[in-house]
C-alpha cells in the first residue's frame, strides 16, 4: 500500500453529445515516521508560501473539541440493524476461518480523513454469493469497547454522532481505527458454516479538516456544474447551460459548459463553451447563480468573446482585486498555441489593453493546461503541439514554468522530474501554499483526452523526483489495477493546514475504478513534515450520485449555499 521516494530538489470535454461518458477535460504498507500508514516519501523541501497562500495553523478545528478527555465514540453493546437476526453476535462468537469473508472497497485500507469529512461508508463485496450476513469490527485507541456492527446489507453507514465523537479524537495527531469484516451464510435459523474472515486494515482521521466546497462537470442528462460543501451529504445542481448570462462567440448562447475553474473570491466560474470553444464567466452564488460578473468590462468581454479556440485557464489570489483582474489562458491550437493574459475589467479592447501576450523564450512549442501560483509569480503550463478545441490531444507533453512578470513573461524552463520526453505531464495544480505540484502522467504517445492509463504525481514545485500517489491504486480485492482507471484531473483543496509540523493537503480528482467506464469523484490526501511526504489511498465521495459521470471537479472557497441534510 505504501512506497517509499526519495525527491530530490533541484480538460476540456469537447461538448459532444452529452450522453457520452468522457473523462471531461481529459478525463507494501510501511511508512516513515510521521502519520500512519501512508505512503512514505523524501522530499528535498516544498517551495515557500507566497503571498495569497491557503495556508493554516491548526489544532482542535472541531468546536466543542479540547483537552484529553474525549466522548466514547463506540457503544458497549453491539448494534444488530434490521436486517440481520437479533442472536448474530451469538452466531458470531466462533472466530471461524481466516480467509474467504468479503473484499471491503469502502473506506479503502490506508486512507485519511479530515475530521469534518462525510461520515465513513462501509461497503464490500462478498467472497461467496451465498454470505448474507456481516460482522464489521472497529479498534481504535482509547475506546473502552470494539464497535461491532451486525447486518445483512452488503453496506452500512456511520451514523453521524458516532463519526463526529471518533473524529474528535484526532487532536493534535491523526488517529487509526483498524476495520476487519467476515461474513457467514445464514439459513434462516443458525449458520451454515463457521464465519470467514475478508478484509482487515486501517483507515486514519486527521488531526484537521478540509475547507471549502467542490463544484464538478457531469454530462448525464446533458452538460451541467453541480456541488457540495465538504461534509455535505448529497449534491445540489449549481449551474446549468440556460442560466449562464454571458454569451460567447458572436453573441451565441451557451450550450455546454466544459472545463471550469474557479475565480479566487469563490463567486464565480470561468469555463470553455461549446464551440469555436471560448471562455465565459458565470456566478456560481444560490440568488445569482449564472449572472455575468458585474466586473467585466466591454474590453474583457470583447477579448473573449471575439477569440476562439482558448483552452482551460486559471486565476491568481494575487490579482483579484479591483483594478486587476486577470486570466490566464491558452490561445490557439497546436504548436502554435500561445499563453495570453486577458484583463477581464478592460474598458477599451484590443491587444495591450484588454489581452497580450506572455513570452516564453526558449519553448517553442505550443500550451496548454496553465495553472497560475497564487502568489501570482509563476505560470506552469504544458508545452505541447496538441492544444485543440480547449483540450490537449496525443503528443508530447511537458510541465514548463515562465513568470508572470507583470504580464511580460520571460525564460521559459522545463519543470525538474515532470518535463520527461518519456511521459506525457499534463494538467498541472498549484497547492494553495505554492509548494506543490499535482499533476497527470502516462508514457507518451496516446491521446491524453480521457486516457485510463493517466495517473496522479505530485512534485515540488520547483522541481525534483515525481512522486506516484498512493490514491492511483484501486483497492487489490475488486481486481481493477491502475494504469487503467483513468485517474485524472487532481485538483487541491483551497487550504493546506498545518498541525504540530505536519502539514495537510486534500486532493479531488475522478476515477472510472468504480465499474470502469463511469467516471466518479475520489479524495485523498498528501502530509509533509520536513523532508518526509506521505500519500494515501482514496476515500469515495458517496454523496455523488453513483449512476452520473462526474469529472473535473474543482476544490475551492464557492459560495454555493449549504445543502439541506436528508430527512
Amino acid at each position: 500500500m505504501a512506497s517509499s521516494h526519495r525527491m530530490t530538489l533541484l480538460l476540456l470535454a469537447a461538448c459532444t453529445a452529452p450522453v457520452i461518458a468522457v473523462a471531461a477535460c481529459g478525463s507494501g504498507n510501511s511508512s516513515s515516521s510521521g502519520d500512519p500508514g501512508g505512503t512514505g516519501t523524501n522530499t528535498g523541501g516544498a517551495g515557500g508560501a507566497g503571498a495569497g497562500s491557503g495556508t493554516g495553523t491548526g489544532g482542535d478545528l472541531l468546536s466543542g473539541v479540547g483537552g484529553t478527555s474525549f466522548v466514547p465514540a463506540f457503544p458497549k453493546d453491539p448494534v444488530v440493524e434490521d436486517s440481520a437476526p437479533a442472536n448474530a453476535p451469538e452466531l458470531f462468537a466462533d472466530p471461524g476461518e481466516n480467509a474467504g469473508g468479503p473484499c471491503l472497497f469502502e473506506p479503502e485500507v490506508g486512507s485519511l480523513f479530515p475530521r469534518n469529512w462525510l461520515r465513513p461508508r462501509f461497503r464490500y463485496n462478498p467472497a461467496e454469493s451465498e454470505q448474507n450476513l456481516f460482522e464489521i469490527r472497529l479498534h481504535t485507541a482509547g475506546e473502552e469497547h470494539d464497535l461491532l456492527v451486525y447486518t445483512g446489507d452488503p453496506s452500512w453507514t456511520m451514523p453521524k454522532p458516532m463519526w463526529e465523537a471518533l473524529a474528535a479524537r484526532a487532536s493534535g495527531a491523526p488517529i487509526s481505527v483498524t476495520m476487519t469484516v467476515r461474513a457467514a451464510v445464514f439459513d434462516g435459523n443458525g449458520l451454515s458454516s463457521p464465519p470467514k474472515t475478508g478484509t482487515t486494515g486501517e483507515f486514519h482521521v486527521a488531526p484537521t479538516q478540509a475547507e471549502g466546497a467542490v463544484v464538478y462537470w457531469t454530462t448525464t442528462g446533458g452538460s451541467a456544474l453541480k456541488g457540495f460543501q465538504v461534509g455535505d451529504e448529497s449534491v445540489a445542481v449549481t449551474l446549468t447551460p440556460p442560466q449562464v448570462q454571458m454569451t460567447t462567440v458572436n453573441g451565441a448562447q451557451v450550450t455546454c459548459i466544459g472545463c471550469h475553474t474557479s475565480t479566487p473570491d469563490g463567486k464565480f466560474v470561468g469555463f470553455t463553451a461549446q464551440a469555436p470553444w471560448s471562455n465565459v464567466l458565470a456566478s456560481i452564488e444560490g440568488m445569482t447563480a449564472g449572472a455575468q460578473p458585474p466586473f467585466m468590462g466591454p474590453g474583457g468581454v470583447a477579448a473573449l468573446t471575439g477569440f476562439s479556440e482558448i483552452g482551460i485557464h486559471s486565476y491568481s489570489k494575487a490579482h483579484w482585486q479591483n483594478g486587476d483582474r486577470i486570466m490566464v489562458a491558452p490561445l490557439g491550437v497546436g504548436a502554435n498555441s500561445n499563453l495570453i493574459w486577458v484583463d477581464l475589467e478592460a474598458q477599451a479592447s484590443g491587444e495591450g489593453v484588454a489581452h497580450g501576450f506572455i513570452a516564453r523564450e526558449g519553448d517553442p512549442r505550443g500550451v496548454g493546461s496553465p495553472t497560475w501560483s497564487h502568489d501570482g509569480q509563476t505560470v506552469v503550463y504544458v508545452s505541447n503541439t496538441s492544444q485543440t478545441t480547449g483540450r490537449l490531444d496525443a503528443g508530447p507533453a511537458d510541465l514548463y514554468a515562465v513568470p508572470y512578470n507583470g504580464r511580460q513573461g520571460g525564460a521559459a524552463t522545463p519543470i525538474p522530474g515532470a518535463s520527461s520526453s518519456d511521459f506525457a505531464e499534463y494538467y498541472p495544480a498549484f497547492s494553495s501554499d505554492d509548494a506543490l505540484l499535482a499533476f497527470n502522467r502516462f508514457p507518451v504517445g496516446p491521446n491524453m483526452y480521457d486516457q485510463p492509463l493517466a495517473e496522479l504525481f505530485v512534485i515540488p514545485a520547483q522541481g525534483g523526483d515525481a512522486v506516484r500517489l498512493a490514491a492511483n491504486d484501486p483497492v487489490a480485492c475488486t481486481g481493477r489495477t491502475s494504469p487503467g482507471v483513468t485517474n485524472s484531473w487532481p485538483k487541491w483543496a483551497p487550504e493546506a493546514t498545518t498541525v504540530n509540523g505536519r502539514t495537510y493537503y486534500w486532493l479531488v480528482y475522478s476515477s472510472k475504478r468504480g465499474n470502469g467506464t463511469t467516471p466518479q469523484l475520489y479524495m485523498t490526501g498528501v502530509v509533509v513534515e520536513g523532508s518526509n511526504v506521505q500519500t494515501y489511498t482514496s476515500v469515495y465521495l458517496w454523496n455523488q450520485p453513483e449512476n452520473e459521470s462526474n469529472h473535473t471537479p474543482a476544490w475551492d472557497v464557492f459560495k454555493i449555499p449549504p445543502i439541506p441534510p436528508p430527512q
